[in-house]
């Protein structure tokens, strides 16, 4: 009687725990928040950051409706002159490297969405059998630590999310920043070839006419020689000129991602016309530091960071905790069967590693983080003030050349042709200011795009996506040529 009473007073405190431990898994459940697969795969942040930086589309082409609205747009683009900023839209939209980072981004979800699910529980099953006897023993475990830590996983999964939307971010930044330079390079190829062809008739006519005056003996072999290697000098700088363009457009070509981009992009002959007004950037620092995405890169990894040096540091002592729920059933031959119920902690005893490795461990790589965080911030500062003091001197330079040099480059030639026209000059002075005058035209172009390459430096210095500085090319062919060659 007394057993009876005793195992009816325990009964109802083991159908209420029931309820008590499911209470509890739920309510870890909710906490954890567990993250779905969303319908763009992340790139709405992307389509944002593109969106206000360098007002592009982009598009993760993930169906044949995404790869057919995509070809439609740029076949609408190359039906034109290329500009840059159509050249940019048509890389976004067709570059299959900037394709494969957006794969990274929807394989970053796919993480995301693990590391926020439940920990999967596991269940075992065995039956041992022997002399007429059978036991039967079933189990189902979990880890219970996991569970409990769900919450704090989840939110360091969705800070490497960001982290990892904002990398594509970068990306898309980075190729817009790839396609400006290989753009202005292009195109600015194209405008010293069509000078330096110009040159080159210039040359051939005057090595020719030397020749004939050689022949009479009005002209003597020094001087003949003198104008016969500027001919030679200018046409193995035109050849060089054209490998140079085509080298630029094939770049171009493989940056906009075209299958047939040889014969299917259009390129202007000139470079745009230098702006009327530099841009007065004050605040160019703060822009930076406030935009930069590799900036925003590490501070998320920072704060990441952070909350697993707190989850370190909460759980160094307990590194695993799982129970087990046991249902065992036993078939004797001598007697009746019979069931019993019960469960299985396992723990780790902290014995020799305390977590001090692991917190020590985590520590340090928040400092590093930190400290690296910091370096960033600092060089960020830098190369924003270095490559706005480039595009100011760039805009001066170009800006010089077009207002001073070449006018008065222009008074001189039409000086020369008055004088030549009278007989006060021979034609070896006025092609020897000819050849001047070209050198400097040259200069002029090659300053002009070094102005456009700092300007898209500029703007990557801001907004990320790039190498913050860049040189301009030297110039001392140039230089040579306006200095030397066949004067008389």
């Amino acid at each position: 009687m007394s057993d009876t009473h005793h195992i009816r007073r325990r009964s109802p405190a083991r159908r209420g725990s029931r309820p008590a431990a499911a209470a509890v898994l739920l309510s870890s459940l909710f906490l954890s928040g567990c993250a779905t697969f969303s319908p763009d795969a992340g790139m709405g942040v992307v389509a944002g950051v593109a969106g206000e930086t360098i007002k592009k589309d982009v598009i993760s082409i993930k169906t044949q409706d995404d790869a057919l609205r995509a070809d439609g747009a740029v076949k609408s683009l190359l039906r034109r002159s290329l500009t840059v900023d159509s050249a940019v839209q048509v890389a976004l939209l067709s570059n299959r490297g900037l394709q494969a980072a957006y794969n990274e981004l929807a394989l970053a979800e796919t993480d995301l969405v693990a590391d926020t699910l439940p920990p999967n529980p596991t269940f075992s099953i065995s039956r041992i059998s022997g002399s007429g006897a059978v036991e039967i023993e079933r189990q189902i475990v979990g880890d219970i630590l996991a569970l409990a830590t769900l919450p704090f996983r989840s939110e360091i999964a969705r800070q490497r999310f960001q982290k990892a939307q904002l990398r594509a971010a970068e990306e898309t930044l980075r190729l817009a920043a790839d396609v400006r330079r290989a753009y202005y390079r292009a195109v600015a190829a194209n405008e010293l070839v069509g000078l330096l062809t110009d040159a080159k008739s210039t040359a051939e006519s005057t090595a020719q006419l030397a020749g004939k005056l050689g022949e009479t003996g009005s002209l003597n072999k020094l001087d003949q020689a003198r104008e016969q290697v500027f001919y030679a000098e200018t046409t193995a700088d035109l050849a060089t000129i054209r490998q140079e363009a085509t080298s630029s457009r094939e770049r171009l070509i493989r940056l906009l991602g075209l299958w047939d981009g040889d014969v299917a992009i259009k390129l202007p002959q000139r470079l745009p016309v230098l702006p009327r007004r530099p841009l007065s950037l004050p605040g160019i620092e703060v822009d930076a530091v406030t935009h930069r995405i590799d900036l925003q890169i590490a501070r998320i990894e920072l704060g990441a960071l952070a909350k697993s040096l707190d989850l370190t540091q909460a759980s160094r002592f307990v590194t695993m905790i799982d129970v087990a729920g046991i249902d065992r059933k036993t078939r004797d031959p001598e007697g009746p069967p019979f069931r019993e119920r019960g469960f299985d902690v396992q723990f780790q005893i902290p014995i020799y590693d305390g977590g001090e490795v692991r917190v020590r461990q985590a520590a340090e790589t928040y400092n590093q983080s930190f400290n690296l965080l910091t370096e960033k911030a600092v060089n960020v500062r830098s190369e924003a003030r270095n490559a706005f003091r480039v595009y100011r001197s760039t805009y001066d330079i170009a800006g010089h050349y077009q207002r001073e040099v070449l006018p008065l480059r222009k008074i001189i030639s039409d000086e020369m042709q008055l004088r030549f026209g009278s007989m006060q000059v021979d034609v070896f002075a006025l092609l020897t200011e000819a050849r001047q005058r070209i050198a400097a035209l040259r200069a002029a172009i090659e300053a002009k795009r070094d102005f456009w390459l700092a300007q898209s430096e500029l703007q990557t210095a801001v907004n990320g996506g790039g190498r913050g500085e860049s040189q301009p090319e030297n110039r001392s062919s140039t230089t040579a040529q306006a200095s030397g060659g066949g004067g008389h």
